[in-house]
């Protein structure tokens, strides 16, 4: 597969965008490019390699998902600037 002009021009026209000619050429380069890119790595001999999931061989040790130092309601809303008695309130900032 090769990318053409007119390939530009309906990448152009998804895209909402209009390209002086110089950027349609270096465009038309650059995608050509990759292109040439992957057709060169599906020249590779992959019989045999396992499908890689991660980059690195590394594990994941997290720490257990524990609750602790909650504060209870009250004291959460002791010092609120207002609120009304459950929980707190806060001016409206979205207007429908």
């Amino acid at each position: 597969m090769t990318v053409d002009n007119a390939l530009i021009s309906k990448l152009e026209k998804l895209a909402r965008l209009q390209l002086p000619p110089e950027q349609r050429q270096q465009l038309l380069g650059d995608l050509n490019a990759i292109l040439e890119m992957v057709a060169k790595l599906n020249e590779l001999d992959t019989e045999g390699v396992a499908p890689l999931t991660y980059i690195s061989d590394a594990v994941f040790l997290g720490r257990e998902d524990v609750v602790a130092k909650q504060v209870d309601r009250e004291a959460a809303l002791r010092n609120a600037p207002d609120q009304d008695g459950q929980y707190f309130k806060v001016p409206k900032v979205i207007d429908l």
